[in-house]
């Protein structure tokens, strides 16, 4: 296989019927899928002036941590509300049913500090969304946003206009 889509499982009515799921588990699982998936977001950013890179749980951590080790950056987690043991700041968002928190250490991005933001997905634009909240009240500069696959039937990347990203597969549907 050589192309990243390739990797992706497409999975018709689930969670619901109608919706077809794209699986990314599938990528990770196969070592050229993951190898092409780091390589794609490392090449999208190397380039780039930036002090860390930032992942949201759990699937950025699989793409985020790699992209930072590479290029010799530290990673900071954001976390579901209540996981990070230090004092931290936290940023709610919707769901499709809800909503839900995001938390990073307080002391994990300097005023100053230019981040890149690693994820799986974007869909909504939701998470990434809150992640750059946090990022900014921590005085921190978003300076990119990689992500490995884009729905972009979901207008996130119309959520989060004014930012520069990028993803490796695009979907233009749902």
């Amino acid at each position: 296989m050589s192309d990243l889509k390739d990797y992706v499982t497409e999975i018709p009515d689930f969670p619901k019927p109608g919706i077809l799921f794209r699986d990314i588990t599938t990528i990770i699982q196969n070592p050229e899928g993951l190898r092409m998936s780091i390589d794609g977001l490392v090449d999208m950013v190397k380039d780039l002036d930036f002090d860390l890179v930032v992942g949201a749980e759990s699937r950025g951590f699989v793409f985020g941590g790699p992209v930072a080790y590479c290029l010799n950056k530290g990673f900071i987690l954001v976390r579901k509300k209540g996981k990070l043991p230090r004092e931290t700041v936290s940023e709610e968002y919707d769901l499709e049913y809800g909503t839900a928190t995001l938390e990073m250490h307080k002391d994990a991005i300097k005023p100053g500090q230019k981040v890149v933001i690693i994820d799986d997905l974007i869909a909504t634009g939701g998470t990434t969304a809150a992640i750059i909240k946090m990022v900014e009240k921590l005085g921190g500069t978003v300076v990119k946003i990689g992500f490995v696959m884009e729905l972009a039937g979901l207008n996130g990347r119309e959520n989060l206009k004014g930012y520069d990203m990028d993803s490796l597969i695009t979907y233009e549907g749902a």
